[in-house]
């Protein structure tokens, strides 16, 4: 289950007594969590009706004292529980959530991990009256379709490489990409789009100095560049970490090495065995094809792994990142 049906429904003002949202992505959990903040209560009546707890505060005796009192003068009331992976006793709430008062609406926002329905408590979240949401992250590949959608969402387009530039660059954090977006779509207009130098601009993504720009300079063989950004990299490697520098040259050269085995198949097989969203990025593949061959992309594949592993310590006893990433971009280049 997704976070959309759950939300439309709330919107709809079709609520459950119960909905326990629990996983690893906190993102989806607050979108819902906001939602029943924003239409199950009229603003007038949230001074009254509406109670927001943390877990590390409450108790289960005392927050079974707000489940069940009665609205005034309102068909419901809202309690909102965050933080309730931090709360000791939340599973003495399991005859609670078997029998919940039909006029609450109750919203546990359990954060950063699952929670267990082998238990007797977790077995108290199957009811018909409770929506049990689990939060899932997102795998890296699915931010670029994940950046498109919540686009559409708010009537912007946005390029394929903003797209690409933005996942590379913000990660799978959907909050902080969130609140870019947001950001960004502020002065545009209704379908407007979203270009690469609007992202640059506002997110403060360097327009000479990143892992897309990297890429190009490798894939052209561009020595100076590479020489450039290398010195930018080692100059600022909290914004630029060897491990996620090597993890993305990774992903290029081994799309560059399928390339290769590729060679005179339909475009459209080839984005789809390259999960490339758009025929622009294959454009910049295939212009490293005439530089690589596909021995020396088994070569480079080979290096960035062993340049992980001593990023990380393994057989490493004194070069810092500057030094590894020196060594690995001379050795890639060679």
């Amino acid at each position: 289950m997704s976070a959309e049906p759950i939300i439309a429904d709330i919107r709809a003002k079709r609520f459950s007594p119960v909905y326990f949202l629990h996983g690893e992505e906190p993102f989806f959990i607050d979108q819902i969590s906001d939602a029943v903040e924003q239409h199950a209560l009229p603003e007038a009546e949230r001074g009254f009706n509406q109670t927001i707890l943390y877990g590390k505060d409450v108790d289960h005796l005392t927050l079974l004292d707000y489940l069940r009192r009665y609205p005034m003068m309102s068909e419901r009331q809202v309690v909102i529980l965050r933080e309730a992976q931090e709360m000791k006793s939340l599973t003495e709430l399991t005859s609670y959530m078997e029998n919940p008062m039909p006029s609450t609406v109750f919203v546990v926002c359990h954060k950063h991990k699952k929670g267990d329905s082998r238990t007797k408590f977790g077995k108290s979240l199957s009811g018909k009256q409770v929506v049990l949401f689990e939060s899932k992250k997102l795998y890296d590949n699915q931010i670029p379709e994940w950046i498109t959608t919540f686009c559409k969402s708010k009537k912007i387009g946005i390029e394929p490489a903003a797209t690409a530039l933005m996942a590379e660059y913000l990660g799978a954090d959907l909050s902080r990409i969130a609140n870019e977006l947001e950001k960004l779509t502020i002065n545009l207009a209704p379908d407007a789009v979203i270009t690469v130098a609007a992202v640059q601009d506002n997110i403060g993504i360097s327009k000479e100095y990143n892992v897309f720009e990297l890429q190009k300079a490798f894939a052209l063989r561009d020595v100076a560049k590479v020489a450039r950004i290398r010195e930018h990299f080692a100059s600022n490697p909290r914004k630029n970490p060897l491990i996620v520098t090597i993890s993305s040259l990774f992903a290029y050269f081994s799309k560059i090495y399928m390339l290769h085995s590729l060679k005179g198949k339909p475009d459209a097989e080839i984005l789809k065995a390259l999960d490339l969203r758009s025929e622009w990025f294959l454009k910049e593949y295939r212009a490293a094809l005439p530089n690589y061959s596909q021995a020396q992309v088994i070569q480079i594949i080979s290096l960035l792994k062993t340049y992980d592993l001593r990023s990380k310590g393994v057989e490493n006893d004194s070069a810092d990142e500057a030094e590894l990433m020196k060594e690995l971009f001379w050795r890639m280049m060679g």
